[in-house]
């Protein structure tokens, strides 16, 4: 059986970055690289597998236990990695035994991955660290999950006397950009529970997320030449720095924790005469989520007063909701995940998620999905990391949920 650190190198070593601006599903034409080899590999197993039109892998292990009556539990990952950062040519390094000092990312003189900045890498002393080299991100987010789910399969397949329920398989295109489960068939994956595998440092679980939504602004502005300027120009970077400047300071996401929203600029653009810029939104609660929603429609209406109508164009698309009220009625699953990881000594730590996963959008489709940690830390950026003693440890987890369902 492959060794799950070599399966892992092997899966961020496919460019699969995920792109927002594509209209196609997948967005991107190189994830198909990554979700045809893992359908091949899932079938190597002995695996009913397929891979569908729209980039859905979907695969099934039969229950070996007859005359039982299991749900059938589902294990969920994305292979996309975030469009934030660059997911080519990923160079991994390997830190065993870390002893707590600075690791240098050798792609990029001086840069290193410290301690003092990130203090959280001091929990994992001792343990074996894969991080990038500098140059790119490093693809835990969610190749970690991709490797744990079929780790765990692998070893089911080769231990026929290990009893278990039917057991669901599935890894989904374009997660990060919010589409990754939009086309997906609840009904034909089969499954009556799942679990995302793709939440961060081991430990956690989560069965919340942030009500999410993105907002694109066109501003349209009117360059003459600055000698002849007065009353006549309109900057458009001046005008989205304006904008920009009327949304509350205090809830940025560099000021916010726990269950506190934001509004996040993620991208600006452009020059005098016409600028973009893009924001996304997120609150855990539906009422002040909606109040954020209409705070910027506002600033667009004052803003086009300010400048003339059509100087701001505001396109605001809502992107996932909050799981919380679909999985509380089955709280068991949350149960038997904290279970399962305590069954490996694990601390449990029961979170909301600062961000959002496919199984928000499943929980609605019908399929209540809480997340699991698949151990990586920093994601979509190059100071990303992952011990592999969380990888080993989530695939046990897996395998544990699995023996728990059947009992």
């Amino acid at each position: 059986m492959e060794k799950i650190l070599d399966r892992f190198l092997r899966y961020v070593g496919v460019d699969t970055q995920s792109n927002e601006e594509s209209e196609t599903q997948p967005s991107t034409a190189k994830q198909w690289d990554l979700l045809k080899m893992l359908c091949a590999e899932l079938q190597e197993m002995g695996i009913e597998a397929e891979l569908d039109e729209y980039g859905y892998v979907m695969g099934t292990i039969p229950s070996n236990i007859p005359g039982k009556d299991i749900p059938a539990v589902g294990f969920i990952a994305h292979v996309d990695t975030a469009p934030d950062a660059s997911g080519k040519d990923v160079k991994p390094q390997i830190i065993p035994d870390y002893d707590g000092s600075d690791i240098a990312l050798k792609g990029v003189p001086g840069l290193f991955l410290k301690p003092s900045e990130f203090p959280e890498l001091l929990h994992f002393k001792g343990q074996t660290l894969i991080t990038t080299d500098g140059t790119t991100l490093l693809g835990a987010d969610d190749k970690a999950g991709v490797a744990e789910i079929m780790n765990a399969a692998a070893w089911i397949m080769e231990h026929p006397e290990f009893k278990h329920g039917p057991v669901k398989i599935g890894f989904t295109p374009d997660e990060e950009i919010g589409r990754g489960v939009i086309k997906f068939d609840v009904k034909r994956f089969g499954a009556d529970y799942a679990y995302t595998m793709d939440g961060g440092e081991i430990g956690e679980l989560e069965f919340e997320n942030f009500n999410a939504a993105s907002a694109k602004i066109h501003i349209q502005g009117r360059n003459v030449h600055p000698g002849s300027a007065k009353g006549k120009m309109k900057n458009a970077i001046l005008i989205g720095q304006e904008f920009n400047s009327l949304l509350p300071i205090e809830q940025r996401p560099e000021y916010t924790e726990g269950y506190e929203g934001f509004f996040h600029l993620i991208s600006f653009k452009g020059s005098v005469e016409e600028a973009d810029f893009a924001y996304i939104i997120r609150d855990h609660d539906a009422e002040k989520f909606e109040k954020k929603k209409v705070m910027i429609r506002e600033i667009a209406d004052f803003m086009n007063k300010k400048y003339g109508e059509g100087t701001v164009q505001l396109t605001l698309k809502d992107q996932y909701r909050n799981m919380r009220e679909q999985v509380e009625p089955h709280y068991h699953i949350v149960e038997k995940a904290v279970k399962a990881m305590e069954m490996e000594g694990i601390k449990v730590k029961i979170q909301p998620i600062r961000g959002g996963t496919d199984g928000a959008n499943l929980s609605y489709m019908g399929l209540p999905c809480p997340n699991i940690f698949a151990g990586g830390l920093n994601f979509h950026g190059k100071m990303e990391y992952v011990p592999l003693e969380s990888i080993e440890a989530a695939s046990k987890v897996i395998l544990n949920i699995i023996r728990l369902f059947a009992e």
